[in-house]
């Protein structure tokens, strides 16, 4: 999934997103209030994980503009203060949930993969497309109760088609929800064509319906 992460104590900035890169999740980080909006303005997460103290405003500002623009993003603040009514703003704003530092980065891990389950797989630890079955807490998929040898580019790919299934995707948006705003987004989309063919082959291998539907000149879509 995709996670922004806007801390600007550096230690706990780089901790969190080490912790939650190796846990396969895609982060972007910032550390200041207006970083954050300018990220929040462009691109869309799965996840943001909110310091409430941040140079140059507050965190629950920026909670209550992203609810306006983004209702289906998960919220999780951080914040060192230990205090009910900050907790209860978040809270009564939209956030998901609330940590106080310090806190075990396993646990918000936990969370994070709990919000993302509630909000993209109603609840469910797997998601089941017709003969396709995600098991989203090992990240694996399995087709007609196969288990398919996905990479990591591929699952991530997988997910996010059918958590948007019905839906155009286009291939800007698949860049950024794979791989952030790491790469420069071009006219060149050569590695995306490369992992959907990829994907849609190993499926229709395992003996899956082909639900990849090219939308010429547009993007994708994943439908019955």
């Amino acid at each position: 999934m995709k996670i922004l992460i806007v801390e600007d104590e550096l230690d706990l900035l780089n901790e969190i997103n080490s912790f939650l890169t190796k846990e396969n999740h895609i982060c972007e980080t910032v550390t200041s209030f207006n970083n954050a909006n300018e990220k929040l303005a462009i691109y869309e997460y799965d996840i943001v994980i909110l310091d409430i103290t941040l140079p140059g405003g507050s965190g629950l500002d920026i909670l209550q503009k992203l609810k306006t623009i983004s209702s289906e993003t998960g919220v999780i603040i951080i914040s060192a203060k230990n205090s009910l009514s900050d907790k209860l703003s978040g809270l009564d704003l939209g956030a998901d949930d609330y940590l106080t530092k310090p806190f075990h980065l396993s646990e918000l891990n936990a969370r994070v993969k709990s919000i993302f389950r509630r909000r993209k797989l109603n609840g469910a630890s797997k998601i089941i497309f017709n003969e396709i079955e995600i098991c989203e807490k090992e990240s694996t998929a399995f087709i007609h109760g196969k288990k398919v040898k996905l990479t990591r580019k591929e699952y991530e790919l997988l997910l996010f088609f059918i958590s948007n299934q019905n839906r155009l995707v286009t291939k800007e948006s698949i860049a950024e929800h794979l791989w952030g705003d790491n790469i420069d987004i071009s006219d060149n989309f050569d590695f995306i064509y490369t992992h959907i063919n990829n994907l849609r082959k190993k499926i229709t291998t395992c003996g899956g319906n082909d639900y990849l539907k090219t939308m010429y000149g547009m993007g994708y879509k994943f439908v019955l």
